[in-house]
């Protein structure tokens, strides 16, 4: 028998709404709307993709998930940018990563049978690669920036002795990779022991033996990974070198950055 969750018990999920909004209220937090708000959007957005997948699921294949893996790609490339928007051609690079990341790891899958081609598979796991290199890369700008504003005295001394924009970086795209592959590397060595994956825990509850759940879980652990990686230091490698000039003089502002965009 299926699971099913009524529209009576879904009522009551509004308790654990009431939880975070209850805590911005007494500590004074001034998140109250954006609590409610993001609640009620995120349950409209997932009701709206629940139809749009039903939809998608009935079409042909060929049709139905490139047209959705491109919408997935497109909206997560605007999204990722916001983390680095002053930098120059960040949309591109971006989604240029997200492309040759979804399209690597797709065409593993296909050519080791571990998916069918077909939409409710292929969409699932491929918004799970899309939506952890999305924040891979995020992460990254994010760590890079700050990287490069922290450091930009030594980064500085290092130009002015000779050093070349990708030996004087070379310590701070070291630092932008590890701080995003950390989560993923803690991630794996505690999976199973301290929380069952989601997808693992969706086919246990869909009626799918323990052990073919497992399978499918590794494949997209471990799918996910290489991914994370993968956006992680394409984006890093990409990028790193906006943060200098054509004279190879350190770009010390986000003005100056915005300005080289142009």
């Amino acid at each position: 028998m299926e699971p099913e969750v009524s529209n009576q018990s879904l009522l009551f999920l509004i308790v654990f709404v009431l939880v975070p909004l209850t805590l911005s209220y007494y500590y004074q937090l001034g998140m109250s709307k954006d609590i409610v708000w993001s609640s009620i959007r995120g349950t409209i957005q997932l009701f709206v993709v629940g139809y749009i997948l039903t939809f998608l699921f009935d079409l042909n294949p060929y049709i139905g998930i490139p047209l959705m893996v491109s919408i997935m790609i497109v909206i997560a490339t605007f999204h990722a940018r916001n983390k680095g928007k002053e930098l120059p051609n960040a949309f591109g690079v971006i989604l240029l990563g997200l492309i040759t990341v979804e399209g690597s790891v797709l065409a593993l899958w296909l050519a080791f049978d571990m998916v069918e081609f077909r939409p409710s598979e292929v969409i699932p796991m491929s918004g799970m690669i899309i939506g952890n290199s999305m924040v891979a890369m995020g992460l990254a700008l994010e760590r890079m920036k700050s990287e490069f504003t922290e450091n930009s005295g030594r980064l500085m001394a290092a130009l002015s002795l000779g050093a070349k924009p990708n030996q004087a970086s070379h310590l701070i795209i070291t630092k932008t990779l590890n701080a995003a592959l950390i989560p993923n590397v803690d991630r794996l060595k505690t999976i199973g022991l301290v929380q069952l994956p989601g997808m693992m825990t969706g086919l246990i509850l869909g009626g799918v033996e323990p052990v073919m759940a497992i399978k499918y879980q590794l494949v997209i652990s471990l799918s996910i990974f290489s991914s994370v990686s993968l956006s992680a230091m394409f984006v890093t490698m990409a990028m790193y070198r906006y943060f200098f000039n054509k004279n190879d003089q350190l770009l010390e502002s986000e003005e100056e950055l915005r300005t080289q965009s142009k």
